[in-house]
């Protein structure tokens, strides 16, 4: 049975990643139709930032059962369990918004997702596909009125300290420029889901 971790990030119910994200996670249901999707719905059950009590016990090096530890293990459990992951997110002032970070500030665990070596970072967990559906109101890239895009190189980056390679992105742009511009996004984001999805999981 194929497992799907789909995470929803923006708080706006009907916002443009979380269609997206949610017609991926049904493409794929169509070609594993056994698929089972667990939804973890950040804006209505955001994890919270960090705080001393868990700092303590990273530095610690104390063990995984420690109850500091408890949503931490929580979730990487959801993650270990997935086959696939579908992530929707807006960008928020370039980069990711706070509450997929402090997601990612639990899952990215020294000793736990990854260890540390002298020739840098090791993931620990098993790789698989990542699809992330990004929304953007404008438009990434070099060329003005282009807007930087650090969210992209972050998440791959943070995605292969723990061990996960396969990531695959798909943007939506211009969402803030007129209808025009959403039907043009959405219709290029349906034919990737038509025909884009990694080979893996055909």
């Amino acid at each position: 049975m194929t497992a799907i971790l789909q995470l929803l990030v923006s708080p706006r119910p009907q916002s443009f990643s979380r269609l997206i994200a949610r017609e991926v996670v049904a493409g794929i249901a169509r070609l594993r139709p056994e698929a089972r999707i667990v939804e973890r719905d950040l804006a209505a059950d955001p994890p919270p930032h960090p705080d001393r009590d868990l700092y303590d016990a990273i530095l610690s090096a104390t063990a995984d059962e420690d109850p500091r530890f408890a949503l931490s293990e929580q979730l990487i459990a959801e993650l270990e369990a997935a086959d696939v992951v579908v992530i929707g997110t807006p960008m928020n002032n370039f980069t990711v918004p706070s509450t997929l970070k402090a997601w990612i500030d639990h899952i990215v665990r020294i000793r736990r997702s990854f260890r540390s070596t002298p020739a840098g970072k090791i993931g620990l967990l098993r790789d698989r596909p990542v699809i992330i559906v990004t929304a953007h109101g404008g438009y990434c890239g070099d060329a003005p009125p282009a807007q930087p895009d650090f969210l992209t190189p972050y998440l791959r980056a943070i995605f292969a300290t723990i061990g996960i390679r396969q990531t695959e992105f798909l943007r939506l742009e211009g969402l803030s420029r007129g209808p025009e511009r959403v039907a043009a996004a959405l219709d290029q984001a349906r034919r990737w889901i038509e025909n884009g999805l990694p080979q893996s999981l055909r």
